[in-house]
């Protein structure tokens, strides 16, 4: 099964910056809505962003003002800005290809990127 590869990950400061990018098969990045995703140790995995064909765009509450996810179409890269981290920010971030228009299977996933955010 194709997998994605997420890169960008790293250890930072909070109040720093990270760029995660996600470059996926031109056939999934155009039939698939794009997403980031993070798990924290203990937790659950949360939805943290995503990003649809038509350019619609959502983002989670805890991120919202601080994250930026964007589609370069020309690069059928998906990628996430992460602005302003919090220690909370620290987690396991996936990138996801979901709901994917005529393909099987319907979604596929990244291996996951570290982000660790110190104070």
């Amino acid at each position: 099964q194709v997998r994605l590869l997420e890169s960008g990950g790293g250890s930072v400061q909070a109040g720093g910056s990270l760029k995660l990018s996600c470059p996926a098969p031109a056939y999934i990045y155009s039939r698939c809505e794009m997403a980031w995703y993070r798990q924290a140790p203990g937790l659950e995995r949360e939805s943290v962003s995503t990003a649809n064909k038509d350019g619609t765009t959502t983002y989670s509450d805890s991120v919202k003002g601080r994250f930026t996810i964007s589609r370069d179409n020309s690069k059928n890269t998906l990628y996430l800005q992460m602005n302003s981290l919090k220690t909370e920010d620290t987690a396991v971030y996936f990138c996801a290809a979901l709901r994917c228009f005529n393909l099987v299977p319907r979604e596929y996933w990244g291996q996951g990127t570290q982000v660790t955010v110190a104070s």
